[in-house]
């Protein structure tokens, strides 16, 4: 298993359609969720995935908030096996790899309520009542760095 951290324009084109199609299949497919999953963030993103026997095996993206420049978003959390420990793994990488940034004071996201536990184990503590997104209830979490 190999960690890779890279910008939108060191993706290759081959990394970029994997990553496209793993969110694809799970959260368009797999959740029934029609939503804007190309918004336009993915060039301003760092990628942070890892590769294992050629496959994407996990992947989310980072990046700055608009408005508040202490803060990083983590977005499209992935793990292509949910329950065989690559999220975490994942987690743990982006977030040293934030930290060691030494740029931003707060990480925020926005979970899947089933998935509140999941963030929790990494510190990050509820900051909003639940609300809806794209037909799925979500809540905001952060985790002060």
């Amino acid at each position: 298993m190999k960690l890779f951290i890279k910008k939108f324009d060191e993706l290759t084109t081959h990394e970029l359609y994997e990553i496209l199609k793993l969110r694809l299949d799970v959260f368009v497919v797999e959740q029934k969720c029609a939503y804007e999953d190309i918004d336009g963030k993915d060039y301003d993103s760092i990628h942070i995935f890892y590769v294992e026997k050629g496959e994407i095996i996990s992947y989310l993206r980072i990046f700055p908030d608009d408005f508040k420049m202490e803060t990083i978003h983590i977005g499209r959390v992935i793990s292509r096996n949910r329950k065989s420990g690559y999220g975490e793994i994942l987690m743990r990488s982006a977030i040293e790899y934030i930290k060691k940034l030494k740029t931003y004071d707060k990480i925020y996201l926005e979970a899947q309520v089933y998935a509140v536990g999941f963030y929790e184990k990494f510190g990050f503590a509820r900051a909003s009542e639940e609300f809806l997104e794209d037909g799925i209830l979500h809540v905001a979490m952060e985790l002060n760095i």
